[in-house]
């Protein structure tokens, strides 16, 4: 292992809603040296003490100490890495961040340069194209047209208030909806209502799941306290429900799978908005579409008469140290 820390080193991030992901590779290519994880990444919504601290712990844990000063690159795709943003948002954050965490680990001497989550999810499709589709879903959504390593087009990615359909979010915010329906009346009954319970009131599991049986009192109090707990969390946080409708699907609610098909012909509309062209690579990635996706095989049999080239990725971070190996 000490013979391969002494030759030239990249290392690739991707850093996303969730969670931010590094590799470490040999500057020559090959199989991963070290992988770490940290906190989210979007360069949005992400301030910058927590971005730089999660970048840190990712990239701290991918690079032993003895490797640091061989690293000669570093390329990091983020979330809400949009140029022109000015210094203290997007691609200025970012870049900034990066710099400081990688600094914060004794590497001080690579070349570090920072990109969408899009470029480098492309990038981590065999032989790293240059050209190609790619959609990603998991906290958010987007869809995005890439041309010689840069985006040419995009679709969606608006966030949780005004896009990001079909993503962790947008199942987490329709699954409450058809809880509260279900509670009130105004729609049918559905499991997911216990799933919701368990999730926000995990303090009064041995009281029980709620019944259809229940009355107008227990409905009405158990409503206005999924309310109450939503709103006090951050927005995003309702992406955590998401597993929640792919097991109630996976246990033959009609509700939770009405909603993985509408999530699923969403986030194929997205991908139709930008004229795929047959035999284009379509990266798919996102803790919804990567290899073991809950909507991957419903994303991809609604695109199958477009004959793209569909690329199930797990993350960013190979396309990311290929990248930084482009920096060299």
């Amino acid at each position: 292992m000490s013979e391969i820390y002494s030759r030239p080193l990249v290392v690739g991030i991707d850093a996303g809603g969730t969670r931010t992901r590094a590799r470490l590779e040999a500057a020559a290519g090959g199989p991963a040296l070290g992988s770490g994880a940290g906190g989210p990444g979007n360069a949005l919504s992400v301030g910058r003490r927590a971005l730089t601290r999660h970048l840190t712990d990712a990239i701290g844990a991918a690079v032993p100490p003895a490797a640091r000063t061989r690293v000669a690159a570093a390329f990091g795709g983020f979330a809400g890495a949009a140029a022109g943003l000015g210094p203290d948002l997007g691609h200025g954050l970012a870049l900034s961040c990066l710099v400081d965490a990688l600094a914060a680990n004794g590497i001080t001497d690579a070349r570090a340069e920072v990109g969408g989550d899009t470029e480098v999810a492309l990038a981590a499709a065999p032989g790293a194209p240059a050209d190609g589709l790619v959609l990603i879903a998991g906290t958010g959504a987007v869809a995005a047209r890439i041309t010689a390593r840069r985006r040419a087009a995009v679709a969606d990615g608006h966030g949780w208030l005004l896009g990001d359909e079909g993503s962790g979010f947008w199942l987490g915010n329709h699954a409450v909806r058809a809880v509260l329906a279900a509670l009130d009346g105004r729609g049918p009954w559905t499991s997911l209502v216990a799933k919701a319970a368990a999730h926000y009131f995990p303090e009064q599991a041995a009281a029980g799941p709620p019944d259809r049986a229940w009355g107008f009192d227990a409905r009405h109090d158990l409503a206005e306290g999924l309310v109450v707990r939503v709103y006090e969390q951050a927005p995003p946080r309702m992406a955590m429900l998401s597993p929640a409708v792919v097991a109630a699907a996976d246990e033959g609610d009609a509700v939770a799978l009405a909603l993985l098909d509408r999530a699923a012909g969403l986030l194929s509309a997205t991908v139709r908005s930008l004229g795929p062209r047959p035999g284009e690579p379509l990266v798919t990635t996102g803790g919804l579409l990567g290899p073991a996706g809950p909507l991957r095989t419903r994303v991809t049999a609604r695109l199958a008469g477009l004959d793209l080239r569909v690329f199930p990725v797990s993350d960013g971070t190979a396309g990311a140290a290929a990248l930084a190996r482009a920096l060299l």
